[in-house]
């Protein structure tokens, strides 16, 4: 019988990552913030990449429930970009997991757009929706603010910048103008 559940190794492999980045996710170090040996965690798991694939999944699960809090008098579209962008700040290890290392295999936004799932086809159903935008133009516009979002959280995860909440929404606001 596995001495820790899978939830557990997963959770304390997601703390370790957002504590310290996933860099630091190693066997000895999951072991040692389990209590034990790195052996029980290998009755659960295969390998330490699929204890990363888990934690990739536990991290974007996160996001996902961070993402759905609703900021009041904000549209539903600027809303999704305003946590991202909160979320780098909150949990910049996460973060940079996220979408910072996860995405470098990408070669073009259409492998970026399937990486995001869920979470883009309701981006893109808003702005057809709110802005009566055809798919591939809110397609072009989501690539396009997406780009820019990114790019602000990227340099709040990695403290480059730290932007306030008020610069971040007037950012959002004159770049969707745009």
């Amino acid at each position: 019988k596995p001495k820790f559940t899978r939830e557990e190794i997963v959770q304390t492999a997601l703390d370790i990552v957002s504590r310290k980045g996933v860099e630091a996710l190693t066997a000895k170090e999951l072991g040692d913030a389990l209590g034990s040996s790195a052996r029980p965690i290998f009755t659960v798991f295969a390998g330490m990449k699929e204890v990363q694939e888990a934690v990739r999944a536990a991290a974007m699960r996160r996001f996902e429930s961070f993402a759905e809090q609703r900021l009041p008098g904000m549209p539903l579209f600027k809303q999704v970009g305003m946590q991202m962008i909160l979320f780098a700040k909150e949990e910049p290890k996460l973060y940079q997991l996220i979408f910072m290392s996860s995405i470098g295999e990408a070669q073009t936004f259409d492998d970026i757009y399937a990486h995001l799932g869920s979470l883009a086809d309701e981006c893109l159903d808003v702005l057809q929706k709110d802005y009566d935008l055809s798919k591939d133009n809110a397609k072009t516009l989501f690539e396009h603010v997406w780009i820019h979002t990114f790019g602000i959280g990227a340099l709040c995860a990695t403290g480059t910048c730290d932007f306030s909440n008020e610069q971040i929404a007037q950012m959002l606001t004159q770049d969707f103008t745009a």
